[in-house]
């Protein structure tokens, strides 16, 4: 069996920032959007700000407590070998990806996405930003391992 290489990430504080700065001000602008529009004639704009505004709410705050860990499907450890990666996820569960791994990094080298299947055949996707790990020289460690599934 191949060497595996064990991995324990953190939260991303400084992410979480960055995505609150960005968020806010989004999920404001929309909101306040929708409030002039809902006293003009034009309802329906009002509608559409108002649902922009609901979505881009839920998928910041799924993203920031995602970064933080807190979500029970949020991966606290990955354990990667050359054949399957192997993720340990918050609420105490691992699971291992042993079928169509594919890795995908961005062009900024901040965060990389994982896909495969799981043992059951349920395809599972993961993205880990550079701030969940405890410094650059393992975040490109794991990146060159991990460049097998790309």
């Amino acid at each position: 069996m191949a060497k595996s290489e064990r991995y324990e990430l953190m939260q991303d504080i400084k992410g979480v920032t960055w995505d609150l700065l960005m968020y806010i001000p989004t999920v404001s602008g929309l909101g306040a959007g929708a409030f002039i529009f809902w006293y003009q004639p034009n309802h329906a704009l009002a509608y559409l700000l108002f649902f922009l505004a609901c979505f881009f709410f839920y998928q910041g705050l799924h993203r920031i407590l995602g970064r933080l860990m807190l979500l029970p499907n949020t991966p606290v450890a990955l354990d990667v070998n050359k054949q399957r990666v192997l993720l340990e996820l918050h609420n105490g569960k691992t699971i291992q990806l042993v079928k169509n791994v594919r890795y995908f990094s961005d062009y900024a080298g901040k965060s990389f996405g994982l896909t495969g299947l799981d043992t059951s055949g349920t395809k599972r996707q993961y993205v880990f930003h550079k701030g969940q790990f405890n410094n650059q020289i393992e975040y490109q460690k794991l990146g060159g391992t991990l460049k097998v599934f790309a």
